[in-house]
């Protein structure tokens, strides 16, 4: 019996959503089929189970293009997985052409217009002997190796359009026949059934990886971070689970545009820092609770960062609880990159749900603790106010009059001198409850000034004054992003030395005469230690903290051995370009 024609341009027999019957009737077709075409059967069956194996999804496009290849004898197979818009691929897959050609020839098909265009708005099998003749053809890039017999197959998943299945160049140089065609509807429709269960795989474990991502957002917040650590969790978080190139927060700042207050990403790009202003149009959309979603950052004319321009695909997710907008998280692609799906969207906008309860907790903790700071401030300042400074006071008061009545010129001198002390200890307590009487907002603009004001309110908790030496004109040459970072920087480092260090001594040294590794003139802050030094396996969170703020910047920060006897202690070094 005759092998059953073909048309070129026939539809794949199935009709019917229900695949499992599609592919049953299509091997139903065969029987009865030429001796050739009999003797093929075991090899399509072979070729089926290959294709059923595995639940990972781009390992089965890959295996279903390599199977396609062996079963019709094709040097080259390829999967264009088209796009959710139906205008174009949003993935392509091909077997056939080694990494070095395929570097050669540059960017994949985008399906936007050739051959590949007219099938994906034409699903329906296709087979040319010569596809550079087709009127439809748009011709091969630079490199492409050259091919002439073309095979097209749509391949469906539940009634719906998956990709198209695309041979090319068989082996003996002849146009792909009837039962090349028979063979590949059936592995399609085999194929079909593989994609979607892979799919349904992937979903799952798509889902449980954002579940997981919010529970350690959550967690970290539970486990006592502070807010700038819970950001950044959040920012690390959604950058590795929409497989990001960067995970983004940012806060309203007081002129009504947003600030950049935590990053994560491989490469330092100094968005830290960076103001959107309120004229932006995608401003005024977040912060009325809208998600914006951009296909291309490069070339959207709302974008008004230069930052931003880096990158292609970008969701933009109002972290919002309750009707408030508390913030903005943003998960920038690189250029070039496959568009976020709708699942994809769909997952990140619950994790910005999530990640918006645990900056409203993160809020809350840094109220109560802001709270606590401030009565106990008040608390020392009524102490060092009411019962220290009137008992040096009267000690000073009961010294100079020791040193009236003695007649030892000695004495005299020495007496003197321990009540000038007295004097100048009075006038640092003074100080120091000036400091801790102080707002936030009452806090002087100049660098060296909020220096010595973060160590004076240091040596309250701590029981000494820590050192300190200024090299270079600090206030001329730093700017204000770098040395609000710094003064971050010193209270971390401070707050570590207090809690964990059980100091002695501490020396602080901010620096402006520093060359960077890079060649950039920057400021480096080193703080130092004579205590018991960093514990072995202890949290370094706080450390960790130190680091990601400076190289968000350009900078670096690492610790080393202190100034106790035998290196005894920690040195804390912190730096980043003015």
């Amino acid at each position: 019996m005759s092998a059953p024609s073909a048309s070129a341009d026939s539809p794949l027999p199935d009709g019917s959503p229900d695949t499992v019957e599609a592919a049953a009737r299509a091997t139903r077709s065969l029987q009865g089929l030429s001796p050739e075409l009999t003797s093929r059967v075991p090899q399509l069956l072979e070729a089926m189970r290959s294709v059923g194996t595995g639940l990972e999804l781009h390992i089965t496009l890959d295996r279903i293009c390599e199977t396609a290849a062996e079963l019709a004898d094709a040097h080259y197979a390829a999967i264009g997985v088209v796009s959710e818009d139906g205008e174009g691929l949003s993935d392509f897959v091909y077997h056939g052409i080694d990494e070095e050609t395929a570097e050669r020839i540059g960017r994949l098909p985008d399906g936007h217009r050739g051959l590949l265009g007219a099938l994906i708005h034409q699903p329906r099998t296709l087979r040319l002997a010569d596809l550079s003749a087709d009127p439809r053809s748009c011709g091969f890039p630079a490199h492409h190796p050259p091919m002439r017999s073309f095979l097209g197959v749509p391949i469906r998943v539940q009634g719906e359009i998956f990709g198209n299945l695309y041979l090319t160049e068989k082996r003996d140089g002849a146009a792909f026949n009837d039962y090349d065609v028979h063979m590949v509807r059936v592995l399609a429709t085999e194929a079909g059934i593989a994609i979607g269960n892979a799919r349904l795989y992937e979903a799952a474990k798509q889902r449980e990886r954002w579940i997981d991502g919010s529970v350690a957002v959550t967690t970290a917040l539970l486990s006592g971070s502070d807010a700038e650590e819970a950001l950044s969790v959040v920012a690390e978080q959604a950058r590795h689970l929409s497989d990001s190139a960067a995970g983004i927060v940012l806060l309203p700042d007081d002129e009504g545009g947003m600030e950049i207050v935590a990053v994560s990403s491989d490469e330092p790009n100094g968005a830290l820092g960076v103001i959107v202003p309120p004229e932006s149009r995608i401003v005024a959309d977040l912060l009325e609770g809208e998600a914006v979603f951009i296909d291309d950052a490069a070339s959207d004319p709302r974008i008004m960062t230069e930052i931003a321009r880096a990158y292609g695909p970008v969701m933009m997710l109002p972290l919002q609880s309750d009707g408030r907008v508390l913030g903005t998280l943003v998960t920038p692609r690189a250029r070039g990159a496959r568009p976020f799906s709708e699942a994809e969207r769909t997952l990140a906008t619950q994790f910005a749900s999530q990640a918006a309860l645990a900056l409203m907790m993160a809020e809350a903790q840094r109220d109560r603790e802001r709270l606590a700071v401030y009565e106990d401030r008040d608390r020392i300042a009524r102490d060092l106010h009411d019962l220290v400074i009137q008992r040096l006071f009267a000690t000073g008061m009961m010294l100079e009059s020791a040193q009236r009545r003695s007649v030892v010129p000695e004495v005299q001198v020495g007496v003197g001198r321990a009540v000038d002390e007295l004097d100048v200890t009075i006038q640092e307590i003074r100080t120091a409850i000036f400091a801790l009487q102080q707002g936030p907002a009452e806090a002087p603009s100049g660098l060296r000034t909020r220096v010595l004001r973060e160590i004076n309110m240091a040596a309250v908790p701590l029981g000494f004054k820590p050192s300190h030496h200024f090299v270079g004109p600090v206030d001329a040459v730093v700017g204000e992003l770098t040395g609000k970072n710094l003064i971050a920087a010193l209270r971390e480092a401070l707050s570590n030395a207090f809690r964990h260090a059980q100091a002695a001594r501490i020396d602080v040294v901010v620096d402006s005469t520093v060359v960077l590794p890079d060649g950039q003139h920057g400021v480096r802050l080193t703080v130092a230690d004579d205590g018991v030094g960093i514990a072995e396996g202890g949290r370094r969170s706080g450390l960790k903290n130190l680091k990601r703020r400076a190289e968000s910047l350009g900078g670096d920060s690492w610790y080393g051995p202190g100034i106790g006897e035998d290196g005894g202690g920690t040195t804390v070094v912190w730096e980043a370009p003015y």
